[in-house]
């Protein structure tokens, strides 16, 4: 790990264990943390020689002996902090700006006051607008001095960032370009600010870097709520995007008040006197006009309301169009009776798959119409509303890459989904020789335009836009000509137009699809999507699940690949069949296209747009048609079993559609 930059393994229960000798070996390394893990011994000098080292933090350890740093110490070492340790002895180097602790050290016995046996002040630590060679000013009332000299009233809050790749919070340089970049994107924005000012770094205790941040208005001493509401919203939204080396953040806002009392001609707060008695007089006014009125009303409408929360179909009558739902797009509703009667009765033969959420059974309409019923077990269903979300959401999603909702049951208690019956069940079965059927490199390119053409129309033409959240082999199902279509929509979240491009949400999703963009920031987009997809086009080349025995596929490739060789020297993580593929040239630029989508952020990551297309390429230069449907069933497929189990007995969607949703500090 000759490249590793920055170690932070602090509060483990590692057996004590002498100063491992790795500590001087990594050339790149700029910050070191292990505090409170039980190391023992003494410093080595070569430590303090690496060139890049910014950052060296023991504390709470049992480094002994005499620390000494070298005369060849890195010219970028600002801080070494030994506090809690046994040391006994200290070379000091004249003039070094090195900033030591050892307070708790036998070195800083009581009556000690050398510098380094006292706490650093670092509450001053300002970085701002460059000023334009002025003074600050005295201000009054709560106005501050702003970088220019300027007395206003900032918009005030605190930046959170989760990783940083450094420690040194005395770097100005480094806070200087996280300034930088943040006064351009306010300009870049068109908001009015005229500058800003970053102070105070510390960490918390969930080992964040935090920041206080002013914004300081433009041309007039105080924002109006329309300024507020843009500058929270881009500092809120991710629109902001720091510097590589502060990782991902959010931003936790202070209330801003001071628009609320101004008197816009002065500029002056009005008086206590006056704003009491405009509240008093409006409020009584307000209440002997509605009081009557009011009164009757929430009479009338309390009994209707109770009603309609506890069942929110009270007034949709199925069998009618005037009472129906409009939002409801070709799903029908279903009877309980209805389902019982088409499924046996529920019977043990008809049930094809099950999992947490309750069990799929394969189920026969009047109309001759073959069905897959998801039935929900007692203490796994959704609340009235939410099941009519996600029927209302579903009965929009209409294209041949998506499995279609026939219906839905909501009745005596049940909730039931009724799709379309797929018959050769998904593609990790089609990879992993479960349904019987061979699926060659063709057929996996072609089941893979399909899945992205199904995952694009989600994100591009469903409305609203549709972030599936689950993208993964066991999602994507084969129908009799192994097209491809995208099911399980439990995770999926629906984008309305003031979202679009992000949502901020809990992080759910299967491991080694999920996105760590994602998992990192809470802010989901389509291209957490796109990742997923990525992790899904490396199991269609190799077969394999993404993460077998601690190794992860996508690590697995990148360490393998060398773009100088055949198939890019992956003969051994490809599943055989692909690798004996006939169409030269094709596998190398599916797995750049897998790379190019599980990029780290997800701005460089393509649509699914750019996805689809990029597949339509590989396919014409491999000779085959992108727009042409399969001509001929998987019965008559070449593998195709006689007599193979069904691809839904004993596993299924509901088998198949897991979700991983991490316990976080944050939520």
């Amino acid at each position: 790990m000759n490249l590793l930059n920055y170690v932070d393994v602090s509060n483990n229960s590692f057996d004590a264990t002498d100063v491992p000798p790795w500590f001087s070996s990594l050339q790149s390394l700029t910050s070191l943390i292990m505090e409170n893990a039980h190391i023992q011994g003494k410093l080595p000098v070569s430590l303090f020689s690496l060139s890049q080292l910014q950052t060296v933090s023991l504390k709470n350890n049992r480094i002994n002996g005499t620390l000494n740093i070298g005369p060849t110490f890195s010219s970028q070492l600002q801080r070494i902090d030994l506090q809690n340790n046994f040391i006994d002895a200290f070379t000091q180097r004249a003039g070094s700006t090195v900033q030591i602790i050892l307070i708790g050290n036998p070195i800083c016995d009581e009556g000690v006051t050398q510098s380094y046996c006292s706490f650093p002040d670092q509450s001053n630590s300002t970085y701002s607008t460059p000023p334009e060679n002025c003074t600050p000013i005295p201000c009054t009332s709560e106005k501050v001095s702003s970088p220019t000299c300027k007395c206003a009233y900032p918009y005030s809050g605190n930046l959170f960032f989760r990783a940083p790749s450094f420690s040194a919070f005395g770097n100005k340089t480094v806070f200087e370009s996280l300034h930088s970049k943040l006064m351009e994107t306010f300009k870049s924005h068109g908001q009015p600010v005229e500058s800003t000012s970053l102070s105070n770094p510390t960490k918390n205790s969930n080992e964040y870097l935090v920041l206080n941040l002013q914004v300081f208005p433009a041309g007039i001493d105080y924002f109006n709520r329309t300024g507020i509401s843009s500058i929270g919203f881009i500092l809120s939204n991710q629109s902001f995007k720091p510097p590589h080396t502060f990782g991902p953040f959010y931003f936790k806002a202070n209330e801003y008040p001071y628009f609320a009392g101004l008197d816009k001609g002065s500029g002056k707060p009005l008086s206590t006197g006056v704003i009491i008695g405009a509240a008093i007089g409006g409020f009584v006014l307000f209440s002997l006009l509605l009081f009557a009125g009011v009164y009757a009303f929430r009479q009338k409408k309390r009994a209707e309301t109770a009603s309609k929360k506890n069942d929110p179909f009270a007034l949709w009558d199925p069998n009618t169009d005037s009472g129906g739902v409009p939002q409801l797009k070709g799903a029908r509703s279903f009877s309980f009776e209805e389902i019982k009667k088409c499924t046996n009765n529920f019977s043990e033969s008809n049930e094809v798959g099950r999992g947490g959420y309750g069990k799929v059974y394969r189920g026969n309409l009047p109309n001759g119409q073959m069905v897959a019923i998801k039935r929900a077990v007692q203490g796994s269903t959704q609340g009235g509303y939410e099941f009519k979300t996600e029927i209302e959401l579903l009965s929009r999603v209409h294209h041949k890459n998506v499995v279609s909702l026939v219906g839905f049951c909501f009745d005596q208690g049940e909730q039931m989904l009724v799709y379309e019956y797929i018959t050769n069940g998904t593609l990790k079965d089609g990879l992993t020789g479960r349904s019987g059927i061979r699926l060659d490199w063709m057929r996996r390119l072609r089941i893979a335009l399909g899945a992205a053409r199904g995952v694009q129309y989600l994100h591009d033409l469903a409305n609203p836009p549709i972030i599936h959240r689950d993208i993964k082999s066991n999602n994507i199902l084969l129908d009799e000509r192994l097209n491809a279509k995208v099911a399980d929509f439990g995770l999926s979240k629906p984008m309305g137009e003031p979202e679009k491009g992000y949502v901020t949400t809990q992080v759910k999703g299967t491991m080694g699809y999920l996105d760590p963009e994602y998992y990192m920031t809470n802010q989901l987009t389509e291209k957490s999507d796109v990742y997923s997809f990525g992790v899904l086009l490396f199991e269609i080349l190799t077969a394999r699940s993404p993460i077998v025995n601690g190794k992860y596929i996508v690590r697995e490739v990148k360490e393998a690949m060398d773009r100088t060789k055949v198939l890019y020297n992956l003969h051994d993580i490809l599943d055989p069949i692909v690798a004996a593929n006939s169409a030269p040239g094709s596998v190398e630029k599916f797995a750049d296209l897998a790379l190019r989508c599980v990029q780290e952020s997800g701005d460089s990551r393509p649509t699914m747009n750019e996805v689809a297309k990029e597949i339509e390429n590989i396919m014409e230069s491999a000779g085959l048609n992108p727009h042409a449907e399969s001509a001929s069933t998987s019965n008559s497929y070449e593998g195709k079993g006689k007599d193979h189990e069904h691809p839904y007995i004993k596993e299924s969607l509901f088998a198949y559609s897991g979700s991983f949703s991490p316990s976080r500090s944050n939520g």
